[in-house]
């Protein structure tokens, strides 16, 4: 009787440990960026439910909400300023138009065309 090797089972790797929230958190984190601010958010806490359901953290989907959220409030900001700036220079040009009457006029080096 000869020994023989003991069977050997084979080489199966376990089965990986997956996050279904990983690529959404990166998805929400591009998109945050690119200027889809409010889309990234949203898709940022979804990717976040989705991995928390299965008890891991998402750094991707988290910094894609705070990066979008923040993007969001500056933009507003933003908009908000230009907004402002542009009634300001209307009101001037209004005001400037009452006080030249109709007519194209020039002063200082600006031309002002009122109806």
């Amino acid at each position: 009787m000869t020994d023989a090797p003991p069977p050997t089972a084979p080489l199966v790797s376990p089965p990986a440990s997956t996050d279904p929230g990983k690529t959404m958190g990166i998805v929400a984190l591009v998109l945050s960026i690119i200027g889809l601010h409010l889309v990234g958010v949203v898709v940022g806490l979804v990717a976040l439910s989705q991995s928390k359901k299965v008890g891991n953290t998402n750094g991707f989907a988290l910094a894609g909400v705070i990066v979008g959220a923040v993007l969001f409030v500056i933009s507003l900001v933003v908009i908000g300023l230009m907004i402002a700036g542009g009634a300001a220079f209307w009101s001037f040009i209004t005001e400037a138009c009452r006080d030249l009457g109709p007519g194209v006029w020039e002063v200082d080096g600006i031309t002002y065309s009122c109806p």
